[in-house]
């Protein structure tokens, strides 16, 4: 199984757009967290402080990190920008979740 996870042209430039406006020094954290209706849940945080043990994925000018902990459920895991006729949002389009809600925001493994 692949750990790479990998962020789309598209992520990429919406979030360098987001980090500008958050000053010097920011970057996206992604995480797993327990909750939502499907058991896990996506969490997109602006963040200063890279831990030593984070995954940092770097593209254009985006850098995101992701905790040691999330990476298992994040692996192989695309990162992207939609914006539709629901709104715009971050998905995460994860070989590893077997369900997922509706909204697509929590998963289940």
């Amino acid at each position: 199984m692949t750990t790479a996870i990998t962020v789309s042209e598209r992520a990429a430039r919406r979030i360098g757009e987001i980090l500008k406006s958050e000053g010097d020094g920011a970057m996206l954290r992604i995480s797993v967290e327990g909750g939502g209706c499907s058991g896990f849940q996506y969490k997109f945080d602006v963040d200063h402080a890279r831990a030593e043990d984070d995954l940092v994925i770097a593209r254009e000018d985006a850098v995101v990190l992701v905790d040691p902990a999330s990476v298992p459920f994040l692996a192989g895991s695309e990162v992207d920008f939609v914006d539709d006729l629901i709104g715009a949002s971050f998905r995460v389009v994860n070989p590893n979740a077997t369900a997922s809600c509706g909204c697509g925001t929590s998963f289940s493994v």
